[in-house]
């Protein structure tokens, strides 16, 4: 990880990126290297915070609460592996619901479950989405918003960010969502090489960072 210390990161707000470990026998998770490539960097005078989360069921929402508690971040970016998806999928939703199809890296597979007991149904992001759309597809970065992020560990992971963002007091100001990657051309196609997603990932933390009102003129166009 590119290092930055605690100290060095005081002296600016932070956007904390979260990316996963490697699950389902692969050997890399993109997520994860692009969290890692993006840490310590200033984006609109924020210095961003690369943590990985355990591809887990549970574990992954301990650890993203122990980092926002850390960090105390003004924007919260988790980014998952999507194969099958050519693009940069900017994440609208987030539903209560987990239901794996595959064991995460530590044995469960839970069928149906909650992700909070007595939890509202679903959560909106609350990134511009519309607006970093605009910002990466100007910059020829592939990219589209997606009406769902799964009933994984990346559902679950940002279901549990936006209930801890719309129940912690002291979270109150803070912004966050979801944004999954598609394989690199190792893996697979579709594909994306890791230096497009880390410049994309970067435009479009940069872009929420500055904009407060999302895109809503045309925005049919623009799904």
């Amino acid at each position: 990880m590119v290092s930055a210390t605690d100290a060095e990161v005081g002296r600016f707000p932070t956007v904390l990126v979260t990316g996963f470990d490697p699950f389902g026998g692969g050997v890399m998770n993109p997520s994860w290297m692009a969290a890692q490539a993006l840490h310590g960097r200033l984006v609109a005078g924020h210095r961003l915070i690369g943590a990985q989360l355990p591809t887990v069921f549970g574990d992954s929402l301990q650890r993203l609460r122990e980092l926002m508690h850390r960090y105390r971040p003004a924007l919260v970016v988790c980014t998952g592996q999507a194969a099958g998806r050519a693009a940069l999928s900017l994440e609208r939703i987030a539903i209560n619901v987990n239901d794996a199809h595959i064991a995460d890296n530590a044995g469960a597979q839970p069928v149906d479950t909650p992700v909070v007991a007595g939890g509202p149904a679903a959560y909106f992001t609350s990134l511009p989405i519309k607006a970093m759309l605009v910002s990466l597809l100007d910059e020829g970065i592939n990219a589209e918003v997606s009406q769902t992020a799964g009933t994984f560990v990346c559902n679950h992971v940002f279901y549990g960010l936006m209930h801890e963002l719309a129940t912690r007091h002291e979270l109150r100001l803070a912004r966050g969502g979801l944004i999954h990657v598609p394989w690199l051309p190792g893996q697979g196609q579709p594909s994306m090489r890791l230096d497009e997603i880390v410049e994309g990932l970067r435009l479009a933390i940069s872009c929420a960072l500055v904009t407060l009102e999302d895109v809503r003129k045309e925005a049919g166009a623009l799904t």
